[in-house]
């Protein structure tokens, strides 16, 4: 599986789409700010400041998240700005997602955003000069040592490619689950360390001397990536397909060739690779946790109180559904999605299951 050529969020705008169905990836930001404002008050207190700030969000998607922590990360320095100089600064914002990535949901939005930021901070607050770049991140995207604040979040747990050979090994899994043989984990592995690595590398050379990144991930906390704590999304999202083949709706072969192209690693992973390849030195990490109950506080439209895992559900297939329907074929997506609610509703009635999320500071030595 090319990842880097068929990788992409529901596009557009409509009630499927990932830009109505990110509030988990928007709450996550919100959590994890005090790191980055942090990151940026460092870096404001220890460098010499630039006339124009270079910003760089990896894996933006489409929707209004990205466009909120460019706000926020422009009001932050901003401020920091005005408490050093009285005049205007400019900003150079590149926005990261892979080619098949919904860019134009994105810079339709600019000319709302940039009016709202002028009636936030001022008319005169400077420029802002926006650009979009589509590729791999696991790959050089900009020219050395061009960046101050680099921003990625939810994204470094998707790989570069699915590992060979999984159809074969890890037959009735979309992923690393508790049935997967230890050869399927240690793949899995390798391959995040291999791109991760390459990621670390090539924002090394385009990440100026102090510069800054945080890095937000999906991850887990034990060592071993079979426990419990894993990956209940994916899980029950098996558990539906895996219905469907004992219903004979979709073909065993099929279903054995699809393995999901994520691996979420635990805090020793991460703080290993970073380490290892030594073009950063870690300033923050931190472990926290969102409840998927948090989706039983939204309503829809007309104020009518719609149950978690309805909403949970919309989410998980915004992100999934493109790589399903490639695989599997348009037709099967509303039965399994069906058959998933429902599984997460039961699920959530059991027990408690939350989203891990492992956030690192980094700077560049």
């Amino acid at each position: 599986m090319e990842v880097s050529k068929i990788l992409h969020m529901n596009s557009g705008v409509g009630d499927e789409s990932y830009a109505k169905n990110s509030l988990l990836q928007q709450k996550v930001i919100c959590l994890v700010w005090p790191i980055i404002k942090e990151a940026l008050e460092d870096f404001w207190s220890t460098q010499n400041i630039p006339t124009t700030f270079t910003i760089a969000d990896l894996g933006c998607s489409s929707g209004p998240n990205t466009l909120m922590i460019i706000s926020n990360l422009i009001k932050q320095v901003q401020q920091l700005h005005k408490d050093l100089h009285n005049k205007p600064f400019d900003y150079q914002i590149f926005l990261n997602d892979l080619p098949s990535n919904d860019f134009n949901t994105i810079f339709r939005s600019l000319p709302n955003f940039l009016e709202d930021l002028k009636t936030q901070i001022g008319a005169d607050f400077g420029r802002c000069f926006f650009n979009g770049v589509p590729g791999s991140f696991y790959g050089r995207l900009f020219p050395n040592k061009s960046l101050h604040f680099v921003h990625s979040s939810y994204t470094l747990h998707w790989l570069s490619q699915v590992p060979e050979g999984m159809e074969i090994i890890n037959k009735g899994n979309i992923f690393i689950d508790s049935t997967s043989p230890k050869n399927v984990v240690e793949a899995f592995y390798r391959q995040f360390q291999k791109d991760f690595s390459l990621f670390l590398k090539c924002r090394g050379e385009e990440v100026v001397i102090g510069g800054r990144m945080v890095l937000t991930f999906l991850g887990r906390t034990d060592e071993y990536p079979s426990n419990k704590d894993y990956c209940y999304c994916l899980k029950f999202l098996n558990l539906a397909l895996n219905d469907m083949v004992r219903e004979r709706i979709i073909t065993e072969e099929k279903a054995n060739r699809f393995n999901a192209p994520t691996f979420r690693p635990c805090p020793e992973e991460v703080e290993a690779e970073v380490l290892k390849e030594g073009s950063f030195i870690i300033n923050e990490f931190q472990v926290s946790r969102i409840d998927w109950n948090f989706y039983n506080i939204e309503f829809d439209a007309s104020n009518v109180f719609v149950d978690g895992s309805y909403n949970f559900a919309k989410g998980i297939r915004s992100v999934y559904e493109p790589l399903l329907i490639l695989h599997f074929e348009e037709a099967i997506i509303e039965e399994l999605f069906y058959r998933y609610r429902q599984i997460v509703k039961d699920e959530m009635s059991k027990r408690k299951c939350e989203f891990v999320n492992l956030t690192i500071s980094l700077s560049k030595i």
